[in-house]
């Protein structure tokens, strides 16, 4: 109440008890219904009662002792009976939140235990010591038990096969208190006996003090996404056709083989021979069983667990030899596979019987990675096949760098006709009886800015390999012509014939000969003072167009010779068939006669006769190779025309051959060198 509440309350009271003061004898009543009305009034506590008797006390002096005592009791009794209302109260509220509070942890555990009991993930509760305590029907069942069937259980009885060191290592440490949850994939044995295979959660329940309790575990069945993980993975790494290994299952263990850079690693690169052959006559499905099968014989030949048998694709297998134990190991297992090869093959009730050829290298060596080295037992494998297929070769280094060498040429060659790293050196050819400067062979250089120069016998068989020898042959033919022009309009009496080499594949071209007659329309040089050069094989291949072409160049005046006559097939038969002018002598018959120690009848006999015959049919002889004086009075008895080699003139650039044009004849014969 207020304080003027109070103050009138109060004073309403103190007036009754001067009414009851003043009345005789005392209506005590009166005097406890005041001190009731107060304590009433809710004017309670310590010093409420003590305060009220003391200015009681002093107003009507000592001998109020029976009002005050009335008083007294009226207080108290009033006093007693609200205390006890009031704690009445307050137990009355304090029984209904308790029973408030049991029924909400009643709800709420009814709640739990539904989720626990029917919760699609398996759930788990076990102590310290490990035994089980608790499990929901999902996590029983999920293993082929009942619940109560597990809670006799204890944790380490779930241990598995599968189950890695680390992980109950793991478990330990949680168990300790140093983690409060892990999360790991674990594999459980089914009662049946197969594996479950689960996504576990584990967390720790700690007690009020932080100590550990019990572990919680939620458990996943993952065991359909794990085995399409794996269908996955292994369809990823595996074959489809053979059940091999794959290219990329195959680098991951190369990988694996090259971690340790100074351990050696063995490789076998298995082609079958003529495999195509095989599809084109008996059909793919034939092919795809051949290749199942060899697949076999070869995982049967490298038998050991670190072996690795792989399909690279196509027919091309590669065996993987970690750790080779001797330089013989790999060459060995190459052997073992071309003998199980050798054995015919059952396809389709056809017996088949196919080769292989095979690179094989036995050490890493210089090879820094994977690929380096499966590049190099590729290459071997060509080695192989170029050397007759049907065997193995062994990697060797030095041959390795010269192909590597020859790879770099190839790819380098074409952009080297435009900057023009491509000259020619020329070789005079003589006349044998007075040594006259008659002719010049074009001899072309690479003038490589990294080699230095190289000779044709390092480029013009490449050039014919990769399909360059059409554009190599063409810049010879201009640059020579060029040069023959030039000679002409200073040398018009003595211009040396000059000669250029021609391939097989030219000569083919139908467009060849439209560009050697283009070329001497637009050099202006004399026909008759071009001289091609072809090989005997490539007359033998020259029928029909090409060898019209070459008909039609000699009609015109263009000479035409055969280049190393004597190695090949030396049929003397067709020589008077061919638009011939010039027989050059091989290099080997004339180096038969190189000193009087060398020569025999025989060779001279032969040659002899060789000459007699081409002059017979109206035709030169050139001899190449002349290095000695010997040689060169022997052809000049025999009465071979010309000749050429290092006795005369080594190649030389074209300015050379301009000056010796240029100084005049010694004794009115020949040319100094």
């Amino acid at each position: 109440m207020s304080t003027a509440q109070a103050q009138l309350l109060l004073t309403e009271l103190a007036g009754e008890l001067g009414d009851a003061a003043s009345s005789s004898p005392l209506p005590v009543d009166r005097v406890e219904a005041v001190g009731a009305r107060l304590a009433g009034s809710r004017f309670v506590g310590s010093e409420v009662l003590g305060r009220s008797v003391a200015v009681l006390g002093g107003y009507f002096g000592a001998d109020a002792s029976e009002l005050l005592a009335a008083f007294t009791t009226g207080y108290l009794r009033a006093f007693r009976a609200w205390l006890l209302t009031e704690q009445e109260s307050v137990r009355a509220a304090e029984i209904a939140a308790r029973r408030a509070t049991e029924a909400r942890l009643r709800d709420s555990e009814a709640r739990l235990r539904a989720v626990f009991a029917q919760a699609g993930v398996g759930t788990g509760i076990s102590d310290m010591s490990g035994r089980i305590i608790e499990v929901n029907a999902a996590f029983a069942h999920m293993l082929g038990y009942e619940p109560a069937e597990m809670c006799a259980m204890a944790v380490p009885e779930l241990t598995h096969p599968d189950d890695p060191p680390e992980m109950w290592d793991l478990y330990a440490s949680l168990i300790r208190g140093e983690h409060d949850n892990v999360q790991v994939e674990k594999a459980y044995s089914h009662r049946l006996g197969h594996a479950v295979w689960t996504n576990l959660n584990v967390s720790l329940i700690r007690d009020a003090d932080g100590e550990p309790q019990y572990t919680l575990v939620l458990v996943e069945d993952i065991s359909e996404r794990r085995a399409l993980r794996e269908r996955l993975h292994y369809r990823a790494h595996h074959d489809q056709l053979t059940g091999l290994p794959n290219r990329s299952r195959f680098f991951d263990a190369l990988s694996v083989a090259f971690a340790d850079p100074s351990a050696r690693v063995g490789l076998c690169y298995v082609d079958l021979d003529h495999f195509k052959s095989v599809n084109d006559t008996f059909g793919h499905a034939a092919g795809d069983e051949l290749l199942v099968q060899a697949a076999a014989r070869l995982s049967a030949c490298a038998s050991l667990p670190e072996h690795l048998v792989a399909r690279m694709g196509g027919d091309e297998f590669v065996v993987l030899i970690p750790h080779p134990r001797n330089l013989g190991e790999v060459a060995g297992l190459a052997r073992t596979v071309l003998d199980a090869l050798a054995r015919p093959f059952d396809i389709h009730g056809n017996h088949l019987t196919i080769t292989a050829s095979i690179g094989v290298i036995e050490d890493r060596g210089q090879h820094r990675t994977a690929d380096e080295l499966l590049q190099a037992a590729d290459t071997t494998m060509y080695w192989a096949k170029a050397a007759g297929r049907d065997r193995y070769s062994v990697f060797d280094a030095d041959r390795g760098r010269r192909e590597n060498t020859k790879a770099e040429l190839s790819a380098a060659m074409p952009a080297s006709f435009t900057r023009g790293e491509f000259f020619l050196d020329y070789q005079p050819i003589v006349g044998l009886g007075d040594e006259r400067l008659v002719a010049v062979e074009a001899l072309v250089r690479w003038r490589h800015p990294e080699l230095g120069v190289l000779p044709p016998g390092r480029f013009v068989d490449l050039a014919e390999d990769n399909g360059h020898i059409d554009a190599l042959g063409a810049l010879v033919l201009e640059l020579a012509c060029r040069d023959s022009k030039r000679w002409h309009d200073l040398f018009p009496e003595h211009t040396p014939t000059v000669s250029v080499n021609v391939s097989a594949s030219e000569v083919a071209d139908p467009t060849w000969l439209g560009r050697v007659q283009r070329m001497i329309a637009e050099t202006g040089i004399p026909p008759d003072r071009l001289q091609l050069e072809l090989t005997e094989r490539t007359f033998m291949e020259a029928e029909g167009l090409p060898l019209q072409a070459l008909r039609t160049l000699s009609e015109t005046g263009v000479r035409i010779a055969i280049d190393d006559f004597g190695t090949g097939y030396s049929n003397l038969a067709y020589l008077g068939q061919l638009p011939l002018h010039v027989v050059k002598l091989a290099g080997p018959f004339v180096q038969r006669i190189r000193t009087p120690e060398t020569v025999n009848r025989t060779d001279l006999l032969v040659l002899e006769t060789i000459i007699g015959l081409t002059h017979a049919l109206g035709l030169t002889v050139t001899a190449e190779c002349v290095e000695t004086a010997y040689q060169a009075e022997r052809l000049r008895n025999l009465g071979c025309d010309t000749a050429q080699g290092w006795h005369f003139h080594r190649p030389m650039p074209a300015h050379r051959i301009t000056d010796l044009l240029a100084e005049p004849a010694i004794d009115g014969s020949r040319h100094p060198r």
